[in-house]
Parts: structure tokens; C-alpha cells; sequence
């Protein structure tokens, strides 16, 4: 996937989410768990909304 095609993407993977913010995948998909990562399903599939993720690190930030 190219980075023009990343940046038009409105959703991370979890492990993908996770790795941002330092975690491992296990670690990723514990806080998805826990609720500290924002996370929709879709089916069987669960996804990090972009927008969400990146209110709550500065939401955090401004804290």
C-alpha cells in the first residue's frame, strides 16, 4: 500500500494502532480490550476509526 493510499484509509488495523503508541500486538489488542484504544466492528473484523484515535492522543496531550 502506498502512502497516498494509507493517508485516504479512515481506519488502522489494531496492531497497527498499537505499534503507534509503543505496544506490541498482544499488548495492542489488551487495550483494545480495555478500551483505550477506540475500536469499531465490523463483522468479525475490528478496526481503529483514524479521527478517534487521534482525538483521544490529543485529548490526552492536552490534559
Amino acid at each position: 500500500m502506498t502512502g497516498d493510499e494509507q493517508d485516504r484509509r479512515l481506519v488502522y488495523e489494531v496492531p497497527e494502532a498499537g505499534a503507534m503508541l509503543g505496544l506490541t500486538r498482544n499488548g495492542s489488542y489488551e487495550a483494545a480490550k480495555r478500551g483505550d484504544i477506540p475500536t469499531i466492528r465490523i463483522g468479525k473484523l475490528i478496526r481503529v476509526p483514524k479521527l478517534a484515535f487521534h482525538r483521544m492522543l490529543e485529548d490526552a496531550g492536552a490534559k
